[in-house]
């Protein structure tokens, strides 16, 4: 099997950029036992760019595709008024835009 990429491209103005890197921050680890679960990334951008990018790697399609249909996927998405945790303190939605995309890797190199 081949690794999957999946990046979450989310625009973020420049003043939400300190809200969105802490509630990624608070959640660090929390795919992490997911099955097939290959790596995470948060990468903002350094540049006057809006798009900051969650790169996520999978064994495979069908691992992302469990993890996205399953409980933690769906608790860590989940509205503020809906969290299964009540006492967790609830952030609102932070109504910026995301849009998913896809990649194998074809080639590449050790580390």
């Amino acid at each position: 099997t081949m690794t999957v990429i999946k990046i979450n491209a989310l625009t973020v103005p420049s003043e939400l950029g300190p809200e969105v890197a802490s509630r990624f921050a608070a959640r660090a680890g929390a795919v992490d036992g997911a099955d097939g679960f290959e790596g995470f990334e948060l990468v903002r951008p350094t540049d006057d760019r809006e798009t900051w990018l969650v790169v996520t790697r999978w064994r495979d399609e069908a691992s992302f595709d469990a993890w996205r249909s399953g409980p933690s996927f769906a608790d860590g998405h989940r509205p503020p008024d809906g969290s299964s945790d009540a006492d967790a303190p609830k952030k609102p939605p932070m109504g910026i835009e995301a849009e998913l995309w896809s990649y194998a890797v074809e080639t590449g190199s050790a580390d």
